[in-house]
């Protein structure tokens, strides 16, 4: 692929206000460290143009990621870079940094108009197209710990004979296992879409692979049956972290009609 040569991506409306996005996006944060080192700022910003440059327009990102807010300055400044008019930008708020032992929440309308002008100021732009809250507020503390629960003791065990049949499904399909799980995304309908996070570029080009992964009904219930929900060992995330994520958690109820 030339340099600087964008790449056609699908695109799609994401919600019912008429925003539309990349069929595949990105998740930014593991350029500030999230789930590895941190990279140069200088490689940050250039690994955005390249994800842009392939097709990708839809970014996420997040006031909690980097350390300082490092990912939202890390976006801005790659934005500068880019054209806005072509890119979807959403980002996050709600999570309010605390020390290792606990993580709070707020929801409060007044935090979210701080952390939205605090957002803006940091990414450099006059709008974001899609803000909403990352967590929700129920109050719920969180133990110090650093380890991912489906990856470790037992758990790690078990998913691997669940991991063995994806690569036999991906097989297949003459896929990757990451291709193959993202294009089971891809399948659950136009308004599902990913924001895969990578600093490789390699494995950027995987990711964007899965939208050419075509999959039939039948194909769609195979990789489903093949990962029953309810084998897989050990909760995605921590439970406390899980337990005021959008499944499992609800904000109060409002006495009264809402304001308008």
């Amino acid at each position: 692929m030339a340099e600087g040569q964008i790449v056609e991506m699908p695109r799609v409306k994401l919600g019912s206000q008429g925003l539309e996005v990349s069929r595949l996006g990105y998740g930014c944060a593991g350029l500030s460290g999230t789930y590895n080192a941190p990279v140069p700022e200088k490689d940050g910003i250039s690994f955005i143009k390249d994800v842009f440059n392939k097709g990708i327009t839809f970014f996420d990102t997040s006031d909690i990621y980097g350390v300082d807010h490092s990912n939202e300055i890390l976006v801005g400044k790659a934005l500068k870079q880019l054209p806005r008019e072509k890119i979807q930008l959403a980002t996050k708020f709600g999570v309010v940094k605390g020390d290792l032992s606990s993580v709070t929440v707020n929801g409060t309308p007044e935090y979210v108009r701080t952390c939205c002008e605090a957002s803006l100021r940091r990414l450099g732009v006059e709008y974001i197209d899609l803000y909403y809250q990352h967590r929700i507020d129920t109050k719920v503390p969180i133990e110090e710990t650093n380890i991912h629960p489906r990856f470790m003791g037992d758990n790690f065990e078990q998913n691997k004979i669940i991991y063995t049949r994806i690569e036999a499904l991906a097989k297949k399909h003459g896929c990757s296992t990451a291709q193959l799980a993202l294009a089971w995304l891809l399948h659950q309908g136009d308004d599902v879409v990913p924001i895969p996070g990578t600093i490789k570029i390699k494995n950027l080009d995987d990711n964007i692979g899965s939208v050419k992964v075509q999959l039939t009904k039948d194909d769609v219930k195979e990789i489903s049956d093949a990962v029953p929900i309810n084998k897989v060992a050990g909760p995605r995330a921590l439970d406390s972290l899980e337990r005021i994520s959008w499944r499992f958690a609800n904000t109060p109820p409002k006495d009264g009609k809402l304001s308008a």
